[in-house]
This record gives structure tokens, C-alpha cells and sequence, in this order.
């Protein structure tokens, strides 16, 4: 969670690495079919999430190579240790059936779309909660990767093809971002910050991107490095905001998929003067102190998903239940504004659950 975005707090979860199991091939030796022991990589777009557009991505199956025996269909060749008969210059027996890949929904254009709710401050910086629809949209189409970006979306113009292959390599991401925000301006629950005049809603348009390093404390985890850099165009706050993050993803088995990550917020004076200055008219009606905010260090924030596939092999799209924990910690005058530090907490907490469709 690292902003107050809408009416909440927001927070990306980054990249998740996509891997397969091993495929067949014919040893050169013998002319038997045996599974590779590497496990090839099946790499797809970065997936990030926020409170209110969670990216509940398919984790694709991660398989021990004595698993990978069962994705093959057919008798196994069993050793003889005495003389055979027939031809052996094939890589299998006549009548054998062939070596058969699981069906995979991630090609070139492919889409999760989901729902869920969640309990989520009322504003950023309340103490409030409320329950909050958390749609979801998430894919590639075109070869433009498309990623949830708090009440809006941000667009990968890097988004690599899906390609068979061992992931070792970075890969980047790069785009354009849309959001909008309509922090304190609907369902407020404190009756006094009622009371204040209703703020407008923001339409934030920026560039993101970052850089995902496969294989870092495991062969099949990933840490993303991700930053977003916005700005208002609609004149509501007129402000600008930065948001650096740090993600990692790592897949269990075949169909679960564990996210987490740390980010922090960086706003400008406009943006906190908007949202956290309390002026003359707003302390007559509410009886909060005048507050003047200045920009600076906004927040730090904390957060996880867990996808779990309903049929425990992601690989083959679906149905998918995915959980969301978060918490942030306002800073600086996001934390030091009265309607913080009166009326509201610093301490940002949200939880949800949700589910999505992959095809």
C-alpha cells in the first residue's frame, strides 16, 4: 500500500515469473525419451495489484523432475537387461502414444478478469473502514501488457512473448499509467470530516518501469524493481507523485502463487496541500486546527497476495481464488494533519478476497 488512492490507500504487489515444467527430449545416448532435469521458464508480463484492482495472477506449474513423469501419457519404458527385440532406432516403441505438454492459456494475448471485496479505510487516513469492490483486469493483448494500476491502468510496451526456455535473463517493463483518484470525496464515515468541503476527482497520467531478476534466493522466484511517476491533469491537486517498489514473487507447486512487496510514497507540495492542509473555511465548519502541509516522504507501505488455482494447475487458465493483506504507515503531514492525527490513524490497514477467470 503506498497511497491514499480513490479512497484508500493503495499498494502494488509485484511480478510474478511464470514457470512450466520440463519437457521431453531424446537423449542422445540411447534414443530414450526422458525429462530434462532443468525446468524451463515460461516467463509472462509483471503482475502488480492495489487495493481496489487486484492482480491475482495464474501461477504456472512449478514441478520437481520426477513430477514431470505424469505429464506424459502412455507406459513408461521399462529397462531390460536381456536381448530386445525389434527396431530401437526411434525415440519410442511402436504404439507408444507420444509425449503430450499440458494445455496452456498464456499465449500471445490472453486475459484475467475477476472480482472481489475488501475492508479498506474510508479515506486515506481514516480509522474508518468500509467494504470495497476490487475488480480485476489483467493480461496481454497485442503484445502490450496490460496491468492494474489502482482505479485505472498501466500499459507494458515491453511485455515479452510467452517463449519456452530457461528464465535466467532480466527482463524490463516500461508504459504509460492512467489512475484516478477520488480520495475524501464519497462514502466518508467520520461525521465531521463530512463537514469539510468535498475534494475533486484527480485523473492521474504518468510513465512506469522497472526491471524483474529472475532466480534470486531460488530457482524459480523473481524481485522486481519497479517506479511510477505521475501527475494531475484534470486540476484537482495539480501535484505530482513518485512511487518506488521492490516486489517478489515466488510460485508453490502448480497452482499457487505467493506476492509480496515493500514501496514507499513521495508527493509534492501541491498534492499535499490538496489533501492534508486544513484551511480556514474547513476548520470553521469541522473544528479542527488550521494545518498548512507541505510535500515530502508520504508513506511506506507492505503488502501480500496469495492466488490459489482452483484445479492446482494454473497452467490451463480458470478459475482462481486469490487473498489480500496490506498495510501502510502514513508519514511526515499525511500523518501530522488533523484529519489524521485527530480524527483519523496513521497506521492503514486493508484485507480482501476475490475471484478471477483466466482464458
Amino acid at each position: 500500500m503506498s497511497t491514499p488512492v480513490l479512497v484508500r490507500p493503495a499498494f502494488a504487489l509485484a511480478a510474478a515469473f511464470f514457470t512450466l515444467p520440463a519437457v521431453a527430449h531424446a537423449d542422445e545416448g540411447d534414443g530414450t525419451a526422458e525429462p530434462r532435469s532443468g525446468i524451463p521458464a515460461f516467463s509472462l508480463d509483471q503482475v502488480e495489484a492495489s487495493a481496489f484492482t487486484l492482480a491475482a495472477s495464474e501461477a504456472v506449474a512449478v514441478a520437481k523432475t520426477e513430477e514431470d513423469a505424469s505429464l506424459y501419457e502412455g507406459p513408461q519404458q521399462q529397462p531390460q537387461s536381456g536381448p530386445q527385440s525389434g527396431p530401437q532406432s526411434g525415440p519410442r516403441q511402436a504404439g507408444q502414444p507420444p509425449a503430450r505438454m499440458p494445455d496452456i492459456v498464456f499465449d500471445d494475448t490472453w486475459l484475467a478478469v475477476g472480482v472481489g471485496a475488501g475492508l479498506v479505510p474510508s479515506y486515506g487516513g481514516s480509522d474508518d473502514y468500509i467494504v470495497f469492490p476490487l475488480p480485476l483486469i489483467v493480461g496481454r493483448v497485442g503484445g502490450v501488457g496490460i496491468r492494474p494500476n489502482g482505479a485505472g491502468i498501466r500499459l507494458d510496451l515491453l511485455s515479452p512473448a510467452p517463449a519456452l526456455g530457461p528464465n535466467q535473463e532480466k527482463t524490463f517493463n516500461f508504459g504509460p499509467s492512467i489512475r484516478f483518484r477520488n480520495d475524501r470525496a464519497n462514502q466518508i464515515e467520520d461525521e465531521v470530516i463530512k463537514l469539510a468541503e468535498d475534494l475533486d476527482v484527480a485523473l492521474e497520467v504518468g510513465l512506469a518501469g522497472g526491471v524483474t531478476i529472475p532466480g534470486v534466493f531460488n530457482p524459480n522466484d523473481s524481485v522486481t524493481f519497479n517506479n511510477q511517476i505521475s501527475w494531475d491533469v484534470l486540476g484537482a491537486h495539480d501535484g505530482m507523485i513518485i512511487e518506488p517498489t521492490i516486489g517478489y514473487a515466488r510460485p508453490f507447486g502448480r497452482g499457487i502463487l505467493f506476492q509480496a512487496n515493500i514501496g514507499v510514497q513521495i508527493v509534492d507540495d501541491n498534492f499535499a496541500d490538496y489533501y492534508y492542509t486544513v484551511t480556514p473555511a474547513q476548520s470553521a465548519a469541522t473544528g479542527l486546527p488550521l494545518f498548512t502541509a507541505d510535500g515530502g516522504l508520504n508513506s511506506v507501505s507492505s503488502g501480500m497476495i496469495v492466488n490459489f488455482d482452483l484445479d492446482g494447475n494454473a497452467l490451463n487458465g480458470g478459475f482462481s481464488v486469490y487473498t489480500v493483506l496490506g498495510y501502510t504507515r502514513l508519514l511526515g503531514d499525511a500523518a501530522d494533519t488533523p484529519f489524521t492525527d485527530i480524527r483519523g490513524d496513521a497506521n492503514q490497514f486493508i484485507g480482501g478476497v476475490g475471484i478471477s477467470y483466466t482464458f
